[in-house]
């Protein structure tokens, strides 16, 4: 088991979501502080999404990278420290709402500061930071940066197409025209890498503070990669694509809660007898960079390691597919023998079988229960909600615990079926509805789970305004930002004595 011996409590809030003045939130002061509000209300673990460089539709599950941070994250007052721009530069971003992520202005306003900041590096940053810049290419550029930089570069030359609709010796690699262009592309190349270098400089100075506050960060890996990313494009042969980038089946889930006609992800399945042959090679750096960056990972859709939903690529719904098995305990042979004991949660949701749960269990791999999906199953007992796992109240593809329970305009669900999950709900927490964010929160944090987790949202008791994403739609969403004024005493002493209640309190 991974999880701490004793009971903890967290939160749920994307890094994009953290307040601050420059339109998104970033790897900085902001980041910092809400370590500060979570070791005050005596919570110790924050869960993140995925941080990686995000593309069409602005989806962290859908990243341009598996290795790379997402520069968005970059903290631009440490730029200003650093020297690397000018105060007045920055405000360019001060017009950006504060409440929300508005990425089509965003993007190119800030991509501009961050070129500006990685063109003037080799000039203003010190020795100190150069040396370290040096390292973080010795131990990176060969296994995934540089090749990394290229493709953004490429992909940026290419109006942001994906690669396969690239001119053909760069979707194909080529070696003489990749060789020319590194030539001719030097400085842009080198900007990449400076803005990867600054982001993860950030990134580690937040882990360290966090483990010296005694937070968890809780990170979360995508199981599939997109066909347009850079490990796509560098490692075709990982991935059961042909030389044009064309696949014959895609990612999805079958008909489930969240859809009728299942979830049509569209990602590129992977090639496990390649990956077999190969000892794993690629999935080994992959865990030990995303353990590197967090204490404890959640695998989204773990259940694609034991048997997969392959659906053909020309269907318009997931409903057509068929179960292929994956890798099964190979893979997790492989990663325990390079890296030891792996610090990973199971996405265990969907459709789960006894093969999936032993495959689990056989390797102690803490699983999920979200309550918004386990409370109205006709067999729920709060006793099966075992210590090895994660308890939610909801995830950011649920609605709101307000949302959920009151309905929302867009909920689908007949309003005979709203009812009865309030009724259910009431009486499994002894609640009221004008508290049924904290009720639920409640009852999360008296479960057996070993860690209890509820988003942002649900300890503001925010209606369905403040959802963060919506499975299945592809616009309007990862964009809900917290408001510092939100962050409120009352907030730190109510989450306080939730977790102290519930003896999941760390001691202040």
């Amino acid at each position: 088991m991974i999880l701490p011996l004793k009971k903890q409590a967290g939160m749920c809030l994307h890094v994009t979501s953290l307040p601050g003045k420059y339109g998104i939130g970033e790897v900085g002061n902001a980041a910092h502080d809400f370590i500060d509000a979570l070791a005050s209300m005596n919570l110790a673990v924050w869960q993140l999404l995925p941080t990686g460089p995000t593309a069409y539709g602005d989806s962290p599950y859908q990243p341009l990278s598996t290795f790379a941070g997402n520069e968005l994250l970059i903290d631009i007052e440490s730029l200003i420290r650093l020297g690397l721009l000018k105060p007045s530069e920055a405000d360019t971003l001060c017009d950006l709402p504060r409440d929300t992520v508005d990425f089509g202005r965003l993007i190119p306003l800030k991509y501009a500061l961050l070129s500006q900041a990685a063109g003037r590096f080799a000039s203003r940053a010190d020795s100190r930071l150069k040396a370290d810049f040096d390292q973080y290419l010795e131990d990176n550029d060969e296994c995934w940066l540089h090749d990394y930089a290229i493709y953004r570069v490429l992909k940026s030359l290419h109006c942001e197409k994906p690669w396969p609709e690239w001119d053909q010796p760069f979707a194909h690699r080529d070696g003489a025209a990749i060789a020319k262009f590194e030539n001719d592309a030097g400085e842009r190349i080198a900007c990449i890498k400076i803005l990867q270098f600054l982001f993860h400089h950030q990134w580690n100075a937040l882990h360290s503070y966090a483990s010296e506050m005694g937070i968890g960060l809780f990170g979360d890996m995508p199981i599939y990669i997109a066909l347009d990313s850079a490990d796509a494009w560098a490692h075709p042969d990982i991935l059961r694509i042909d030389r044009e980038g064309r696949l014959d089946d895609v990612a999805g889930v079958p008909p489930d809660y969240f859809s009728e006609d299942g979830q049509l992800w569209g990602n590129p399945l992977y090639d496990w007898k390649h990956h077999a042959e190969n000892g794993f090679a690629w999935w080994i750096e992959r865990m030990r960079y995303s353990i590197a960056m967090a204490d404890l990972v959640r695998i989204d859709h773990f259940r694609g390691f034991e048997g997969f939903w392959s659906v053909p690529a020309q269907s318009q719904t997931a409903r057509n597919g068929k179960w292929e098995p994956g890798p099964g305990d190979a893979i997790f042979e492989a990663m325990r023998n390079s890296l030891g004991d792996l610090p990973i949660v199971a996405e265990d949701l969907g459709v789960i079988t006894p093969e999936v749960e032993s495959l689990r269990d056989r390797y102690e791999i803490p699983g999920m229960k979200v309550l918004q999906f386990e409370v109205t199953a006709d067999d729920f007992d709060v006793a099966d909600i075992r210590e090895n796992c994660v308890c939610y109240t909801g995830t950011h593809d649920n609605d709101t615990t307000v949302g959920w329970f009151h309905g929302s305009p867009d909920d689908t669900r007949p309003r005979k079926e709203i009812v009865a999950t309030q009724e259910i709900v009431l009486e499994l927490t002894d609640g009221r509805p004008e508290t049924i964010h904290n009720d639920l929160i409640n009852f999360a944090f008296g479960s057996n789970a070993r860690v209890a987790i509820a988003p942002m949202q649900d300890y503001l008791g925010l209606g369905s305004e403040a959802r963060l994403n919506t499975p299945g739609t592809s616009s309007n969403n990862w964009r809900w930002r917290l408001l510092p004024e939100q962050l409120t005493s009352e907030l730190h002493e109510s989450i306080r004595e939730m977790t102290g209640s519930s003896g999941r309190g760390t001691p202040c």
